[in-house]
């Protein structure tokens, strides 16, 4: 008998952020599998086994899960965020293509969409994503750097708010501090920048720097920017407290 494997989304930090619909496929499910961290996000279930793997092995990952549902095993496999955005349900169809027809002849594959990194801290922070927006992903493992140059220029000249994400890594120290001079091209140094950090689990962090001043000690590899358009503004709250937005209309 076949089985069938779920891609499911785990939000930002799992458990308060885990939608319905990603919480009753992950009971149901007699096999998880994924980034060893993550996988420990889900909450146990009698009987499920699991399968935790490291970061690098996506590809590997992906496989990994399709065997185990052609075997006959109802398989989740997890990403934090949701899983379509720079995340495991690229991999999967990635491998599927890739591999001849009657690997997995007869396993149901179903995407299980779950709160990004980005919706999150925007929520946190007001409204930054409140008009157009774009995500772009600052890592330069799978494409080159002179790719994703070119999208935040062409990005930035549209006047998008963008979301950024992978900003840094101990592998690439230089990077984000070349994307904000580009972003600085076209941006008004006032222009707000949330920088939203380990949203959903400790030590979580939302703040938000002015575009022309951003600390870049301030980014860490699990920060998602939310970099404002020229529309982007701060407003103070009846309680006092202050929020980030960007009108729905345009000027």
């Amino acid at each position: 008998m076949t089985g069938r494997l779920a891609v499911v989304g785990l939000g930002p930090g799992g458990g308060p952020w885990l939608t319905g619909v990603a919480a009753e496929r992950l009971r149901a499910a007699t096999d998880v599998v994924g980034y060893a961290p993550y996988v420990a996000q889900v909450p146990p279930a009698p009987s499920q086994a699991r399968h935790p793997s490291d970061n690098r092995e996506e590809l590997a990952r992906a496989a990994f899960a399709l065997d185990l549902a052609a075997a006959g095993r109802d398989v989740a496999l997890v990403s934090s965020g949701d899983p379509g955005v720079f995340a495991m349900a690229s991999a999967v169809f990635e491998v599927v293509e890739s591999a001849p027809p009657e690997r997995w002849r007869g396993v149901a594959i179903t995407v299980v969409p779950g709160v990004t990194a980005a919706l999150a801290g925007a929520a946190i922070a007001g409204a930054p994503l409140g008009h157009d927006w774009c995500a772009i992903s600052l890592s330069d493992n799978l494409k080159p750097w002179a790719v994703v140059e070119r999208r935040l220029r062409a990005a930035a000249s549209a006047d998008f708010a963008l979301a950024l994400y992978n900003p840094v890594s101990r592998a690439r120290p230089w990077q984000l501090g070349r994307a904000l001079d580009v972003l600085r091209e076209h941006r008004a140094p006032d222009t707000p920048v949330v920088l939203a950090t380990d949203v959903g689990r400790p030590p979580e962090s939302v703040r938000v720097e002015a575009l022309g001043g951003l600390p870049l000690d301030a980014v860490g590899s699990r920060t998602v920017l939310l970099v404002g358009s020229s529309t982007t503004r701060r407003v103070r709250l009846p309680d006092g407290a202050e929020a980030v937005y960007t009108p729905r209309r345009w000027p």
